[in-house]
């Protein structure tokens, strides 16, 4: 293993441990004395994903992990429950046991997750997995997040757009509503 410092190719392993996708070695360069980190991970048949267009490619964890970060950008979600959805992905698609799997299950199963991790998450992963072109594809989505299991108030406000007709301007400049409410606090 190359020292990630020197570049030296001579390493000692100080520490091993097993995870859930492989195993973590502590290692120490011979030459410099720093020591990094290293993950292993068996590596199976390859997984070939069957796009719509019926092209064929490998599989590839990180663009699952990419895919979410983006989802989840700016959302209360760590970078380790991130991983940890795409190890998730990952382990399921292996217990298959089949060569080749269609990107429509891959990008369900990530949804499916996402809506247990993250609801707002989930509506932008769905957006752009389902190439939502309107308004009322996003107002359809999210009736159907919240008819689902009934969310939080703080949550039903993130996730609630100007779709009756009420616009964003009247909430943000204090339209009607705010000018009532201020007229019963004189």
């Amino acid at each position: 293993m190359r020292c990630p410092y020197c570049g030296d190719d001579d390493s000692r392993v100080t520490d091993s441990r097993d995870t859930e996708d492989g195993i973590r070695r502590r290692r120490e360069c011979q030459r410099c004395g720093l020591r990094f980190s290293t993950s292993e991970r068996v590596q199976t048949t390859a997984l070939l994903v069957v796009k719509q267009d019926g092209r064929r490619e490998e599989f590839h964890r990180d663009k699952v992990r990419i895919g979410v970060l983006s989802a989840c950008t700016k959302r209360p979600v760590t970078a380790e429950d991130v991983d940890r959805l795409a190890d998730a992905i990952e382990r399921e698609l292996g217990t298959l046991g089949r060569a080749e799997i269609p990107s429509a299950v891959i990008g369900q199963m990530v949804m499916e997750r996402l809506r247990a991790l993250d609801r707002v998450a989930y509506v932008r992963f769905a957006s752009i997995y389902r190439n939502f072109q309107d308004v009322e594809s996003f107002q359809k989505e999210v009736e159907e997040l919240l008819q689902a299991r009934p969310a939080s108030p703080e949550l039903q406000a993130q996730l609630s757009l100007p779709f009756n007709g009420e616009g964003t301007e009247g909430k943000r400049r204090g339209g009607r509503k705010a000018a009532s409410i201020r007229g019963k606090r004189t």
